[in-house]
């Protein structure tokens, strides 16, 4: 009787580890250059939880059925990996911020001593060479005929390009 009781203690202790190995913080979020103060914040081995009432006031962001959302801007959550993103609890819902920027790409920086979190332009928000949208040009095939790349909208189009600097 003895060890079953053991037994079971020491099944409830690996379900709570994550629970009691976090730490609760008062912390500041940063996103979209906006800081935003998140009163019950939940620290736990460099991941940030904090409720999905906080995300959405912070970010603007919200869960729902179809993933993270804001407006028409839509991210799934990894069906096999919902328990990284979303834990319920009695009192409130919580979401791993930090789990789900690494999932959009969005670099993080935080700030330990002052409890700061800053979130980075997310991939689909960055410009430049990780732009997923080619600039229109104008080029001539091997017959001399010139091509410009708005003559294929709406056509696959395979581009291969390569530099020599």
């Amino acid at each position: 009787m003895k060890s079953s009781s053991l037994l079971g203690l020491l099944l409830i202790l690996l379900i709570a580890a994550p629970y009691i190995c976090g730490k609760d913080i008062h912390a500041t979020i940063v996103y979209d250059d906006a800081a935003t103060q998140i009163a019950a914040a939940r620290e736990e081995a460099d991941q940030l939880w904090i409720t999905t009432g906080d995300l959405k006031r912070a970010t603007r962001f919200e869960v729902k059925p179809q993933g993270v959302c804001r407006d028409e801007l839509c991210f799934p959550l990894p069906k096999a990996r919902q328990q990284e993103f979303l834990r319920k609890e009695q009192s409130a819902s919580w979401f791993n911020i930090t789990a789900f920027a690494a999932l959009v790409h969005q670099p993080v920086a935080h700030d330990a001593t002052l409890a700061t979190w800053y979130f980075g332009l997310r991939s689909d928000q960055r410009q430049g060479l990780s732009s997923l949208q080619a600039p229109g040009f104008t080029l001539p095939d091997i017959h001399g005929k010139p091509h410009s790349l708005s003559d294929f909208r709406g056509k696959k189009v395979f581009l291969v390009t390569w530099a020599s600097w």
